[in-house]
């Protein structure tokens, strides 16, 4: 089972950077790279609000449970996160 990260689409459909979501949202550039790439442990429920009220959606939006045999979440160094 993985939780995988939307960033990266939902900012697609609005042709928006993640500078642009950056800007707008207050959250840092590179908090934004590490969801956009999925590749961070944890979100904090700040960041996830602040994203959904700027993007105009919900969690369900952004956060999707899947079931797989191998997470997608990668660390920095590329390895995946168990």
């Amino acid at each position: 089972m993985a939780i995988r990260i939307l960033l990266s689409t939902r900012l697609g459909e609005r042709r928006w950077t993640q500078a642009d979501l950056s800007r707008a949202t207050g959250i840092r550039p590179s908090t934004i790279g590490d969801l956009y790439h999925e590749m961070t442990e944890r979100v904090k429920f700040e960041h996830l609000d602040a994203i959904c009220k700027v993007l105009g959606c919900e969690i369900t939006d952004i956060l999707l449970r899947e079931t797989t045999e191998y997470p997608r979440v990668k660390s920095k160094n590329g390895k995946p996160i168990s």
